[in-house]
């Protein structure tokens, strides 16, 4: 179907977790949920422009410069290739977020930063390295 109209926060209460709503060869998109405060991923980057909407809850991202901008309900972020961040649910629920990103989702390399490396490469103990308790699964 060449259009879709979808209920996000909806989705976001019956899904609870990342899911894929977009995948062509120029673009994709997705939900993502960070269930519990304190949720958040490893500080990283992707080999693509991308924008987060914040559609429920309380968003941090974190830089490598231990700068932060606090983001909520109808905020959203620009982040170009190669620029790092973290994301943390600081708000007192779920943290639900839009993403998308240029290109097609197989085609996206997730950089950890203290590894330099991408997370697809990373062996089981490198995994085990930069997962720390209360994270969410980090996606690639």
């Amino acid at each position: 179907m060449p259009i879709q109209v979808m209920d996000m926060p909806k989705m976001a209460r019956e899904e609870g977790k990342r899911k894929v709503i977009f995948n062509t060869n120029r673009f994709h998109a997705w939900l993502h949920v960070y269930p519990k405060p304190g949720d958040k991923d490893d500080m990283h980057c992707h080999n693509a422009d991308q924008t987060f909407y914040v559609i429920d809850g309380e968003c941090t991202m974190h830089f490598p410069d231990a700068g932060k901008a606090v983001m909520t309900s109808g905020m959203v972020a620009t982040i170009t290739g190669g620029s790092f961040y973290q994301l943390e649910n600081t708000g007192s629920g779920p943290m639900v977020l839009m993403g998308n990103r240029s290109g097609p989702s197989e085609a996206i390399q997730h950089i950890n930063y203290e590894l330099r490396k991408d997370i697809k490469t990373l062996s089981r103990e490198e995994m085990d390295k930069i997962r720390h308790p209360g994270n969410v699964r980090i996606s690639q």
